[in-house]
C-alpha cells in the first residue's frame, strides 16, 4: 500500500474523516442544533464558512458532526453483516451436504431481492432510526460475506492440514475457528473493505427517505433530504454533504482495491 500514492492519499483522507467524527464536539465551530431565525438559509460567510441551512443552523459544524453518525453507520452495518455473515458461510462451506444446501437456497433468496428495497422492508419491522436502519443493511449484506466465507470454507476443508487436524479427533468448531477462519480472513477483509462505501451509501438513501438519522441530529444523508427541499433557492446546501459521501466513498474504495492487490498477488497491476 505505500507504493501506491493513491491508496496513501485514501488512508489520509480515512484517516482525516474518522479523527473529525472522533473529536466532533472540539473541532465544530458551532452547536449543530442551534437555530438562528435570523440567519436562515445563508451563504457561505466568515461565520458560517458553508452557510446555513432553512433553520439557521451551521452547515459547516452539521456536516462534521454528521461524519459521526456516517462513520458510525457504516460500521454497524458492516460489522453485522460480518457477525452473521462470517460464521454462516464457513459452516455451509465446511459442513457441506443438506446444511449447506438449505443455507445456499436461504442465501439466493435474499440475494434475489434489490437490497435498498429489502433493507426498506427490515427497517420497517424494525423502526425508523439510524441503528435500525443499518441493522437491516447489515442484515441485507450478511449474504454477501456468507457466499465469500462458504467458497473458502468448500476449498480449505480439502487441505491436508484440515485432514490431520480431523485424524487427531478435533471438533469441527476447532477445525473452523483454529484452521479454516484465519485462512479464509484475507479476501473476506478486502470484502468488508468494499462494503465500507456501500454501506456509507446505504445510510444516505435511507436517511433521505426518512427512515434513518432523525432530527435534529444530523448524518449527512439527512441534511441532503432537508437541503433537497430548498435546492432552487439555494442549492449550495446539497453540495458539501454529497461532496463528503462521494470522498469518503472514493477513499474506502481506494484503499480497498490496494489491501486486496496487496493480500492476492494474481491481482497487482
Amino acid at each position: 500500500m505505500r507504493d501506491d500514492p493513491v491508496a496513501v492519499i485514501g488512508l489520509v483522507v480515512l484517516l482525516v474523516i474518522v479523527l473529525c467524527a472522533i473529536f466532533a464536539d472540539a473541532i465544530a465551530p458551532h452547536d449543530p442544533t442551534l437555530q438562528d431565525y435570523n440567519a436562515m438559509l445563508e451563504a457561505p460567510s466568515a461565520q458560517h464558512l458553508l452557510g446555513t441551512d432553512d433553520l439557521g443552523r451551521d452547515v459547516l459544524s452539521r456536516l462534521i458532526h454528521g461524519a459521526t453518525a456516517s462513520i458510525y453507520a457504516s460500521l454497524l452495518a458492516v460489522g453485522v453483516a460480518a457477525l452473521l455473515g462470517i460464521p454462516v458461510g464457513l459452516i455451509a462451506g465446511y459442513t457441506g451436504g443438506w446444511v449447506d444446501e438449505v443455507i445456499s437456497r436461504i442465501l439466493d433468496t435474499f440475494l434475489s431481492f434489490p437490497a435498498i428495497v429489502l433493507a426498506i422492508a427490515v427497517t420497517g419491522v424494525l423502526g425508523i432510526g439510524l441503528t435500525n436502519a443499518m441493522l437491516s443493511v447489515g442484515i441485507v449484506f450478511a449474504p454477501q460475506l456468507a457466499r465469500l466465507a462458504r467458497a473458502r470454507a468448500l476449498v480449505l476443508k480439502q487441505e491436508l492440514y484440515v485432514d490431520a487436524a480431523r485424524c487427531f479427533g478435533a471438533s469441527t468448531w476447532l477445525i473452523l475457528k483454529n484452521h479454516v477462519l484465519p485462512n479464509a480472513i484475507q479476501p473476506v477483509l478486502v470484502q468488508i473493505t468494499l462494503l465500507m462505501p456501500v454501506a456509507l451509501l446505504a445510510e444516505a438513501s435511507l436517511s433521505f427517505l426518512g427512515l434513518g438519522m432523525q432530527p435534529p441530529d444530523s448524518s449527512w444523508g439527512s441534511m441532503i433530504a432537508r437541503a433537497y427541499v430548498y435546492a432552487q433557492i439555494a442549492p449550495a446546501q446539497m453540495y458539501a454533504p454529497g461532496i463528503a459521501i462521494l470522498v469518503t466513498a472514493l477513499a474506502f474504495n481506494t484503499v480497498g482495491e490496494s489491501l486486496r492487490e496487496a493480500l492476492d498477488p494474481t491481482a497487482r497491476r
